[in-house]
């Protein structure tokens, strides 16, 4: 493994704790600021914007730098913002802070994705990606659980210390261990603009948003579903989350390799695979061993979409990937907000707790269906050029 794809995996890491480990500590930032625990709750639907807005918009600003360059200031921009959510004097500043830090996000990993397949032979792209979401990943094994354990015990505030100075190591790796690209090797704003014409990327996109729907839908609600349909007690949930994120780190690197082998055909198996473990959760969710498992088969289904949704973005924006990279990332976090809020109407209208995973496999199908759609396309693109090779009597 080149050691850029450790510094890229290290800003990852920082990445993702700070995305989600705000949701274990609503209730201190809630009491510090005197605001409910749903105004509070506001610190990710902020963050989630910072991202869709900063995705495309930062990728699109750095077009004409070296890929390094936007990778160091990108990272510069994250410290920037988990600093100021660490000396917060207010609500609104936190928030400020939080979104400055989100703005970062989709960038770096669209760009860190375009670096990681730049590091490794063309076999090996999508492992190579993996491994750098790899870093996400583990944030949610190790970054969360133990960045909320430190903010319950020595104030919410120290996590965004802790983070800030995640971000300096990882700042560092990047300064020293990614190689550099030259400025002539960008594609230009022109080009990376234009990638967004083919109908591809445009597939592309809307598996990524529908697939990681049908996983948000499901997971936004796992809390309530473990604790008042599985009979799990509220502190148990913790490590159920862990659980689940073991799931994701192995899910990550087992799809990475997939798509390195065969990429569509491993992405529709797997877009499969997660409606129909959706489906099994409808059931599972009513015992707690069986409930258990299928959490951890859940995380492993779920994120093995991720290094194949990406590598197909940047196939299919070849020549220009970067912006497109970052729209995917973008794509991620729409797919995110869809999920949560279709999954959140079924509880709303009396459903039931595990109504969410039916929507998380409708989702899903969906995705599969774009999936299907994208490949039959790719077959009838190889297959026009044999058709001009046949005598113009047999084509007609």
């Amino acid at each position: 493994m080149p050691a850029a794809l450790l510094a890229l995996a290290i800003g990852a890491f920082g990445i993702g704790t700070t995305e989600f480990v705000i949701m274990g500590l609503l209730p201190e930032v809630a009491t510090d600021f005197g605001v409910s625990i749903p105004s509070a709750g506001l610190l990710i639907s902020g963050y989630a914007l910072g991202v869709v807005v900063g995705a495309p918009l930062l990728t699109a600003i750095g077009s004409s730098v070296s890929r390094k360059t936007v990778l160091i200031a990108l990272m510069g921009v994250f410290i920037a913002g988990n600093l100021v959510a660490a000396v917060a004097p207010s609500y609104g500043v936190l928030m400020a802070g939080r979104i400055v830090a989100a703005l970062s996000h989709g960038a770096f990993f669209g760009v860190g994705s375009v670096v990681a397949a730049s590091l490794v032979p063309k076999a090996k792209q999508a492992s190579a990606i993996a491994l750098m979401f790899t870093g996400l990943t583990v944030a949610n094994v190790l970054g969360v659980p133990g960045g909320t354990a430190l903010g319950q015990q020595f104030g919410w505030r120290s996590t965004f210390w802790a983070v800030t100075a995640l971000g300096v190591i990882g700042l560092l790796g990047i300064v020293f261990l990614v190689p550099r690209q030259d400025t002539s090797e960008g594609p230009g704003l022109r080009s990376e603009l234009a990638v967004f014409k083919s109908v591809q990327v445009w597939l592309a996109l809307t598996m990524t948003a529908l697939g990681f729907a049908g996983v948000f839908a499901s997971f936004t609600y796992i809390a309530p579903m473990m604790t008042e349909v599985a009979g799990f007690s509220a502190g148990a949930v913790t490590w159920l989350l862990v659980l689940f994120g073991v799931g994701l780190v192995i899910g990550n690197l087992l799809g990475g390799k997939a798509a390195d082998r065969s990429l569509m055909p491993s992405l529709t198996v797997i877009l499969a695979l997660l409606a129909a473990v959706l489906v099994v959760f409808v059931f599972t969710a009513h015992g707690k061993v069986p409930a258990a498992v299928t959490i951890a088969v859940f995380g492993a289904a779920g994120f093995a979409t991720v290094a194949p949704l990406q590598k197909r973005v940047m196939d299919k924006a070849k020549g220009a990937p970067a912006l497109a990279s970052a729209a995917n990332i973008a794509a991620f976090n729409l797919g995110n907000a869809i999920g949560a809020y279709l999954g959140g109407l079924t509880i709303q209208h009396g459903l039931g707790y595990t109504a969410p995973n039916w929507v998380g496999a409708a989702l899903a199908v969906s995705g599969l269906m774009v999936a299907l759609i994208s490949s039959l396309l790719d077959r009838r693109r190889t297959a026009a050029p044999l058709s001009t090779l046949l005598p113009e009597a047999i084509r007609t």
